[in-house]
């Protein structure tokens, strides 16, 4: 009897062994072994980011290029408590600066890519009264990011300038509730970053809210803008990208962080930003 065991089982551990190889010989994926650039962006970065993704993968099948998208403010700190990021593309100067003042950015590859303008909102079907930033405290309800994310900062910075808020040294400091109470009592939904006002803003939470004219590409059937802001009034927007010391990226990675960098920066890369509403004519 165990003589008939051990025979059955010696079979069977054969069957294994002959499958196992067979399914080799067959061409079986290997495992993932492409580099990996871990690239953070502005959450408004996400649609053209998504491009240049499927883009680049497609010249570089070696290179998979990880997004990370969130507000500049929530990327800013995950790379200061430790995430591993190779590319920061951000939607204002404030964060980069931070970083390159740290001594986390890769000397000499920061660049400026785009300017952005700030936008106001609404349903397509709305009966608002509001026609612009500059009464926007008429609305019932309003989608406004909190002042860590730029577009929060740039509608701060853009309301003290057409007098609704008090002057601050830095607009970013200013509370929602203080916005709220210095237009009157509005009430308004704090949000994280771009893409949720729009949601808010989309889905009829708010009646208002202040965006970014990149944002509203593709989504025309969901929003109305009121009113595109002027630089004069909000200033320029610009979005900086630069290579992060990364500690945990080899020889190899770094390079096609670099390299990917380029991708995105040169003359050919300005047309499909236009495309996405990004304005290219920036120094």
């Amino acid at each position: 009897m165990k003589r008939k065991l051990f025979v059955i089982t010696f079979i069977l551990a054969l069957v294994f062994i002959f499958t196992a190889c067979g399914s080799q010989g067959r061409g079986e994926e290997p495992a993932d072994d492409r580099l990996a650039v871990n690239v953070f962006a502005a959450a408004s970065l996400s649609n053209v980011m998504a491009e240049f993704e499927a883009a680049y993968e497609e010249a570089n099948p070696g290179v998979d290029i990880v997004v990370n998208a969130d507000s500049s403010g929530a990327l800013l700190t995950q790379i200061q408590e430790g995430a591993p990021c190779d590319v920061f593309f951000s939607a204002a100067q404030k964060q980069m600066d931070e970083l390159e003042g740290a001594g986390m950015v890769v000397e000499g590859t920061r660049t400026n890519v785009v300017n952005n303008q700030l936008v106001v909102v609404t349903q397509p079907d709305s009966d608002t009264a509001v026609t612009g930033l500059a009464d926007i405290g008429n609305a019932k309800s309003i989608a406004l990011a909190d002042g860590s994310v730029p577009v929060g900062k740039y509608t701060r910075q853009a309301m003290i300038n057409l007098g609704l808020l008090a002057e601050v040294e830095d607009p970013a400091s200013i509370t929602t509730q203080e916005v709220s109470d210095q237009l009157g009592g509005v009430e308004i939904s704090e949000q994280g970053n771009v893409s949720k006002v729009l949601s808010a803003v989309e889905e009829a939470s708010c009646e208002v809210g202040t965006t970014y004219l990149s944002d509203t590409v593709g989504h025309e059937d969901g929003v109305k803008i009121l009113e595109v802001v002027g630089y004069d009034v909000t200033g320029n927007i610009i979005y900086p990208v630069a290579q992060i010391a990364n500690p945990d990226a080899d020889d190899a990675e770094s390079a096609a962080a670099a390299d990917f960098i380029a991708f995105i920066t040169n003359d050919d890369a300005k047309a499909l930003y236009q495309q996405y509403g990004f304005d290219t004519n920036v120094e």
